[in-house]
């Protein structure tokens, strides 16, 4: 069907078109001219009239022409983005003769670009079609990882849960950090979940680790060595199979260092008396503080990931510094296990036997644009480095302008639901190469469970109605009205039981 000619100069990559019917932004039409049919999609559309100019500034006159000529001849104007040729998406290199026909691209030419991949999962379907669905490449969505990004309220939590769910269904292993321990809670149609719980093994700490939830200055140069000392002590303990758990050996070395410089009597050893016992202090205050994360007779975390199910690390409950130790130690953990993999270590290294899509939830408070967190580096190292060794990553945030920029411009498929907020939206735009001006300017317009989907996942870009989540729904609003009313009822019929029994005492 014919939808209006090209009018004016165009380029390889725009056209402009005049038309009599009313078509909608994010509809694809194709133009034929070179011997080839170029697929291309509205990005922007103007109603106007030849007879209500900008020159009539009165709406009093307006009306009486409405009066005189009845019903008004009006066009539509609008620019097509040039997506290329229908068959390999190449953009052509010469633009399309003025007064080409621009025609609307039935479901049969829509269904042989997005519904060609039969290894693909559906997550939607088009916005202006929904007899045609859309697919994600899953091999380019896991090794060039993925971004959901969205306001509050928009949809992407049902929009990661559509997404886990068809990667269960063709057996995908998924590892969720679960922020607010929603997702503990789904039943997904296609798979099961894997609660691990948030628990860490002392031993599996690395130095590094324990300077970081010890809050251990890099300045502190006297307090530093001796903890050092203290975990090389336990380690070597620990790997003789001793019986006493690994932070209490480390207290115990810094407490007989203690006991020795003491003995000494040298004036000159202050100083390392006064640091083993602040490193006594924040030992034993770290144990305290994170004594429900510290489980000594638990496995490693990433030993307890369980190949195609979505396995949930709930996070809830647990404080800032906590949960970045947490995290950064399972996605360290998994990147090394699947290098030893790929790159065949020794003999006796861990190694994870399949690859895994790792679902970062609030992805802006653990990859902060401003804060640095020891997950920053290692979220930043598997964007870059994750697809050589299988592992993906999913950034889930409604905060992109809080996202750290170098994780985000190594993610290359992009999820984009309505985006308000002009910081969110330029930096999304400045992070990805993908997201042009006019596709910028359709993400507050629009609606929830609506989104812009774009990467190498997708042909090409393309505005999607996504998907409804079949199984127990997660991130959804609390029903206040309903709480209050039922506390409300409870209330008035405890009144009328204390009442009656008043009465009957009486």
């Amino acid at each position: 069907m014919e939808i209006g000619r090209c009018i004016g100069e165009t380029t390889p990559y725009k056209v402009e078109f005049i038309s009599k019917t009313t078509p909608a932004v994010g509809e694809y039409v194709y133009l034929e001219y070179g011997g080839k049919t170029i697929l291309g999609m509205i990005d922007t559309l103007f109603r106007g009239s030849t007879t209500l100019g900008e020159d009539l500034l009165n709406p009093e006159t307006i009306a009486k022409i409405l009066e005189l000529e009845g019903d008004m001849d009006h066009y539509i104007r609008g620019t097509i983005t040039i997506l290329g040729d229908k068959d390999k998406l190449i953009i052509p290199r010469t633009p399309a003769p003025p007064g080409t026909q621009v025609m609307k691209a039935d479901s049969h030419l829509l269904k042989s670009i997005f519904e060609k991949d039969n290894q693909g999962i559906k997550i939607g379907t088009l916005l202006n079609q929904e007899d045609v669905a859309v697919k994600l490449d899953v091999n380019k969505m896991v090794s060039r990882h993925l971004a959901i990004l969205a306001m509050t309220g928009a949809g992407k939590s049902n929009t990661t849960s559509v997404i886990i769910d068809e990667l269960l269904r063709i057996g995908g292993t998924i590892v969720v950090y679960d922020m607010h321990s929603e997702y503990s809670k789904t039943e997904f149609k296609n798979g099961q979940t894997h609660i691990i719980p948030s628990k860490i093994n002392p031993r599996d700490l690395s130095e590094y680790e324990y300077r970081k939830l010890g809050k251990f200055s890099e300045s502190a140069t006297n307090q530093l060595p001796h903890l050092r000392k203290a975990y090389e002590y336990a380690r070597d303990l620990d790997e003789k199979g001793t019986e006493y758990q690994f932070i209490d050996n480390m207290i115990f070395y810094i407490q007989s260092q203690i006991q020795k410089y003491e003995a000494e009597e040298d004036s000159t050893m202050k100083k390392h008396i006064e640091a083993c016992q602040q490193v006594l202090f924040k030992l034993e205050d770290m144990t305290k503080k994170y004594h429900k994360i510290f489980q000594t007779d638990t496995t490693d975390m990433v030993d307890n990931i369980i190949p195609g199910k979505v396995n949930i690390i709930s996070l809830g409950s647990l404080n800032e510094t906590a949960t970045d130790i947490l995290v950064n130690h399972m996605l360290r953990n998994i990147l090394q296990r699947r290098k030893n993999v790929v790159e065949g270590s020794n003999n006796n290294a861990k190694t994870l036997d399949f690859p895994v899509f790792c679902v970062v939830e609030e992805a802006h408070m653990l990859a902060s644009h401003s804060i640095n967190t020891k997950s920053k580096g290692t979220i930043g190292q598997i964007a870059r480095e994750g697809r050589k060794f299988g592992v993906g990553l999913c950034l889930v945030s409604q905060s992109p302008k809080s996202l750290d920029s170098g994780a985000l411009s190594q993610v290359n498929n992009l999820i984009i639901l309505r985006l308000v907020e002009p910081g969110d939206q330029k930096h999304v735009q400045n992070s990805s190469e993908s997201l042009s001006n006019d596709l910028l300017q359709q993400l507050p317009s629009l609606n929830i469970g609506e989104a812009i989907v774009l990467g190498q996942m997708v042909k090409i870009p393309t505005m999607v109605k996504i998907d409804e989540f079949k199984g127990k729904s997660v991130g959804s609003d609390l029903d206040i009205v309903g709480i209050w009313s039922s506390l409300k009822e409870e209330k008035e019929q405890q009144d009328e039981e204390d009442f009656d029994d008043i009465m009957r005492l009486a």
